[in-house]
C-alpha cells in the first residue's frame, strides 16, 4: 500500500499544529528540554500576557510550563468525559506512616543512598500514593496537585486500553487469536490486518512506522497531525483522524517475532474495542468501571477532530481514583465482595508475555521483563507489574506486598530511564518495609 498524500511544509502549517504535535509527542514518549519549574502560571483574571500559556504555543507542555499543563489539558484541548455516576464517592481507609517519609534505599545508577522523602523532589513528583493491603499509608501533594486535580497519566493510558482488551478476552467478546482485519475492515489492508488482537495486545506488530522524533520524516509526525482537532491548512490532504491514519499504516517484517513499543497499537486495540462494543473506550470505561468504583471525580481523554478518545496517552484522572483502579488491579477485579472485573483478564496480565520477543526491544534497565496487555512485567520474585507513562506516571502494583503506588510527575524529562534509578529501588525498598512492619490494627 502507497501512502498517497501531501502534507504542507509551509511555516504557518508548522506553526498551526506544533502545539497538537508536541502534546502527542510527549504522551507518546519525546523527550522536552529540562527545566526548572517556575509558579506563576496563569494567575488572575485574566493573567498577564507573558504568564499566559495557550493551547497553540509551541512550548505550551515543555520547558518550567510543563508543571501547570499536566493539570489542565481540559482547559486547552477538547475532551470526552468518563462519567462517575450519581452516587457518592467509595471512601479510601487511611492508615498514614509518617515513618515512610524516611525509608531509604540505594539508586541503581550508584549516587549516594536517598530517602523516600528525598525521591519525591528529585523525581518532580506532583503526586505520590501508597496503599497496603487496601489502606492508604503515604499521601503527598506537591506542584499543581492536591486531592481534587485531574493530571495527565500520559502512556498509563495505554495500559488502561489494554486492561479494557484483556477483559473483552476474558469475557468472549474478543478472541485473540483473530485477525485485526476481520474485527474491524477497514483494517485489512494495512499492516494490522493480519497480526492478531494477541499481538496488538502485546505490541508484537510489525509494522512499517518510525517514532524516531528528531527525524522531521518520521510517520509519527504525520499521525501526530492526522490527530489534530486544529483546521489543517488549504492544501493539506492527508489523515484527519487517528482512525483514518492507522489504515495507512504498512508492514515491516514478521508480526510476532519481537516486541515494539509503538503508540499506534494502542489506538488501533481502541479502535478495536469501539467496534466490538458499540462504545468509544472513553464510554466503556465509565459503565464498567469509573461509575462502580465509587471514584470521587469524572475522567476524562483528549481526543482528535472527530471526538476519539486518545486510547495511547490522553487519559486523566485523580490520584485517588487511580489509586482505587490500581486497587481494583491488585484485588483481580473484586470490589467490596462483587467481581467487578473478571479475575481471568488480571491473572494473564500478572503471568506476563514473551520475554524473548521483550528482549529485542533492547531495553538493557529492563532485563527480565516483558510485556502483556500493555502492562509493563518484571517478573521479579514479587510479581510486580506497572503501567508506565512518561515524565513519570506510573501504578506500580506488587501483589506479594499487597502494595499499590501511584505517583504522578512532571519530571522535565520525558523518558522512564531518567527516574527508573530513584524509582524502582524506593518501591522495592517501601515493599520490604511494610512487608516487615508489625501488622497496622483493624
Amino acid at each position: 500500500m502507497t501512502r498517497t498524500w501531501t502534507t504542507a511544509r509551509s511555516n504557518t502549517f508548522s506553526k498551526t499544529v506544533s502545539a497538537v504535535i508536541s502534546t502527542f509527542l510527549l504522551l507518546a514518549g519525546a523527550q522536552p528540554a529540562a527545566a526548572d519549574a517556575a509558579p506563576g502560571w496563569m494567575q488572575g483574571f485574566p493573567p498577564p500576557e507573558e504568564r499566559t500559556i495557550r493551547f497553540t504555543d509551541e512550548d505550551y507542555f515543555a520547558g518550567d510550563k510543563l508543571r501547570w499543563t499536566v493539570c489542565h489539558f481540559r482547559e486547552l484541548m477538547p475532551t470526552a468525559g468518563v462519567r462517575n455516576g450519581t452516587d457518592a464517592a467509595r471512601p479510601l481507609s487511611y492508615a498514614l506512616d509518617p515513618a515512610i517519609e524516611e525509608v531509604s534505599f540505594q539508586p541503581t545508577d550508584g549516587d549516594a543512598p536517598m530517602t523516600w522523602g528525598e525521591a519525591f523532589a528529585v523525581n518532580r513528583t506532583d503526586g505520590l500514593l501508597v496503599l497496603h493491603r487496601g489502606r492508604v499509608v503515604y499521601e503527598r501533594y506537591a506542584g499543581c496537585l492536591d486531592e481534587t486535580t485531574l493530571h495527565g497519566v500520559m502512556s498509563v493510558t495505554k495500559s488502561i486500553t489494554g486492561l479494557i482488551g484483556e477483559i473483552l478476552v476474558a469475557e468472549g467478546t474478543l478472541d485473540e487469536r483473530a485477525r485485526v482485519g476481520d474485527l474491524v475492515p477497514e483494517l485489512a489492508d494495512s499492516a494490522f490486518g493480519d497480526a492478531t488482537l494477541r499481538q496488538v495486545l502485546d505490541m508484537t506488530t510489525a509494522l512499517d512506522y518510525s517514532e524516531d522524533y528528531a527525524d522531521p520524516e518520521a510517520d509519527v509526525w504525520t499521525y501526530a497531525r492526522a490527530g489534530s482537532p486544529l483546521p489543517p491548512p488549504p492544501d493539506y490532504t492527508g489523515p484527519r483522524s487517528y482512525f483514518a491514519f492507522l489504515e495507512t499504516v504498512e508492514k515491516a517484517g514478521e508480526h510476532g517475532e519481537a516486541f515494539g513499543y509503538r503508540t499506534i497499537n494502542s489506538d488501533a486495540l481502541g479502535w478495536i474495542i469501539a467496534r466490538a462494543t458499540g462504545q468509544s473506550v472513553a464510554d466503556w470505561l465509565a459503565e464498567r468501571v469509573w461509575t462502580r468504583l465509587g471514584t470521587e471525580r469524572e475522567a476524562f481523554y483528549t481526543v482528535d477532530s472527530i471526538g476519539t478518545p486518545f486510547a495511547g496517552g490522553g487519559f486523566n484522572a485523580t490520584l485517588r481514583d487511580l489509586g482505587r483502579l490500581g486497587q481494583l488491579v491488585l484485588d483481580e477485579g473484586r470490589l467490596d465482595g462483587e467481581q467487578l472485573l473478571p479475575a481471568a483478564a488480571l491473572a494473564r496480565l500478572r503471568e506476563g508475555g514473551d520475554k524473548a520477543a521483550f528482549a529485542k526491544a533492547g531495553y538493557t534497565a529492563l532485563d527480565g521483563w516483558s510485556y502483556r496487555g500493555m502492562w509493563w512485567v518484571s517478573h521479579d520474585d514479587h510479581g510486580a507489574f506497572a503501567a508506565r507513562g512518561v515524565h513519570g506516571q506510573t501504578i506500580w502494583i506488587d501483589p506479594i506486598a499487597e502494595m499499590v503506588i501511584v505517583r504522578l510527575a512532571s519530571h522535565p524529562v520525558a523518558a522512564n530511564a531518567a527516574t527508573d534509578p530513584t524509582s524502582q529501588p524506593a518501591y522495592r525498598a517501601l515493599a520490604d518495609y511494610l512487608m516487615a512492619r508489625p501488622s497496622a490494627p483493624d
